[in-house]
């Protein structure tokens, strides 16, 4: 009885040995495919998180500037649209027209100093900055605001991070994101 029972388990491995191949084959593609989505996926967050930064560059920037050039506003606004590469009017929901007075457009690593791998990966990232009065309740930017009150000017700097260089953004194929900062002048 015992012999009769051992000659009924011959070959019983090699099915289970394949069964298990092919369970952990299936449970390696799985994990695998899950790691490269949480990969790319983590990808996209730091490319538009850096644009994120670009963008407040851009906004800092353009605050320099301000106080570097106080009368800037003794020239006339002109419409800016036609010199934004990648920082348009439609961006930003509340804003009509991108009338300003100045236009700034730079990559990280001409702001940030910074050498070897950490400059090359700087250097493709981009702002574009404008600066405008800040716009009335209808959304457009045409004369100056004065906060109530005083006799100072509220402006609005708009301000787009990209995740390309300065040359190469475009609207249609990367991270673009827009800020923008309402800062007073005091006159």
């Amino acid at each position: 009885m015992i012999k009769k029972y051992k000659k009924n388990e011959k070959g019983f491995a090699l099915p289970i040995a394949l069964l298990v191949l092919v369970v952990m084959s299936i449970m390696a593609a799985t994990l695998v495919t899950i790691t490269s989505k949480d990969h790319a996926a983590n990808n996209r967050k730091d490319s538009s998180q850096q644009a994120f930064y670009a963008a407040e560059s851009g906004i800092a920037v353009a605050k320099k500037w301000m106080i570097d050039n106080p009368d800037f506003t003794k020239s006339s606004q002109k419409n800016l649209d036609g010199d934004l590469k990648f920082c348009k009017a439609n961006l930003f929901p509340n804003l009509k027209n991108s009338y300003g007075y100045t236009l700034g457009r730079k990559s990280l690593n001409e702001v940030i100093s910074a050498s070897g791998d950490e400059g090359t990966r700087l250097s493709k990232y981009s702002f574009e900055y404008f600066i405008a009065y800040s716009p009335d309740r209808n959304g457009y930017n045409s004369s100056a605001k004065k906060k109530p009150g005083t006799n100072n000017t509220l402006y609005t700097i708009y301000s787009c991070g990209c995740n390309e260089r300065k040359d190469k953004c475009n609207a249609q194929s990367n991270t673009i994101v827009p800020l923008e900062a309402v800062v007073t002048l005091v006159n």
